[in-house]
């Protein structure tokens, strides 16, 4: 047995050779940890004064102005203007989500396909329009679609008559899919590019044709990609501002630009925040519903990512 020096007692750390280093490096190790807290504040800071406040305001004024009730939730839901503009915006958002999708499939699947040089300039294509300004692209689509202006040009010169598209809906939709086309393309070839092409091979080899294999087997496994980039434009489309009001008409306008009108030009803050309490809850509801609709059809959680569990 080995003897105690007198004052000891066993098994206290202090007592054993490098006990008291030990727990000091496990101090100074659990330091840190405990601090981690603080690394989201700033950004929690940001999110607050950026967002949270801004919104929770409006929410308010929603309720308490011109009085407190909910007088203006009953004027937006009885009112025939509110919810032809309230129709009208989901309807251009659902159209801009099922072009850019049409357009944008191919696209991204033929970038999986194509080599390291070909890949490189179609993704160059894809992200151009970000390296450009809103306004300018906007703008841009007004020089094109305006009566005289050159798809108007082109039209005639191939005998097939002008037609008249800026101030419409149809003007609105073109501007909106090609400032989105990214947002679509890039979840779906983030989704295809995981895509094991052994997989669609092994379904023509078990006797399905081109066709069937990719319909049957690739298809489902980039849904994940295609719930991503749709929700993303889908929620995106509800908040266009500029290009409807640049490219569309005051008759035909959305639900951002009737927001703007009662709060900036009425000074409306009750119906204003009713309508974008209205925007709110619809993107709100629709990421909840594509959420459950990706999960129970592809087993993950639709995200911007491109399909990846968030």
């Amino acid at each position: 047995m080995t003897a105690l020096s007198p004052g000891t007692t066993p098994g206290r750390p202090a007592d054993r050779p490098g006990g008291q280093a030990r727990g000091s490096s496990a101090t100074a190790e659990r330091a840190p940890g405990s601090r981690r807290w603080l690394l989201i504040v700033p950004t929690a800071l940001l999110v607050l004064a950026g967002f949270v406040y801004p919104v929770a305001t409006i929410v308010v004024r929603s309720v308490t102005q011109p009085e407190t009730g909910l007088q203006n939730f009953s004027w937006l839901l009885h009112d025939a203007t509110a919810l032809e503009v309230l129709g009208r915006t989901l309807t251009v958002a659902a159209v801009a989500t099922l072009i850019t999708l049409v357009l944008g499939y191919p696209y991204a699947y033929l970038m999986t396909l194509s080599g390291p040089a070909l890949r490189g300039l179609l993704m160059l294509a894809v992200l151009m329009p970000f390296w450009t300004s809103l306004m300018v692209r906007v703008f841009a689509w007004v020089i094109i679609l305006q009566d005289h202006g050159v798809l108007n040009t082109v039209l005639d010169a191939l005998g097939l008559g002008r037609t008249h598209l800026l101030g419409t809906t149809t003007g609105v939709l073109i501007g909106m899919c090609q400032i989105l086309m990214p947002f679509m393309v890039l979840p779906l070839f983030n989704a295809m590019r995981s895509i094991d092409r052994r997989v669609v091979q092994a379904g023509m080899i078990c006797g399905a044709p081109p066709w069937k294999a990719f319909w049957r087997v690739f298809v489902p496994l980039s849904l994940p990609g295609v719930f991503a980039g749709s929700l993303m434009v889908f929620i995106l489309s509800l908040g266009f501002y500029i290009t409807p009001a640049v490219l569309g008409s005051p008759r035909q306008e959305l639900l951002p630009n009737a927001l703007y009108t009662q709060i900036s030009e009425l000074l409306n803050w009750g119906r204003g925040g009713a309508l974008a309490v209205a925007l709110l809850l619809t993107a709100g509801c629709l990421l909840a519903v594509t959420a459950w609709v990706s999960k129970r059809v592809t087993g993950k959680s639709a995200g911007v990512t491109g399909g990846l569990e968030l």
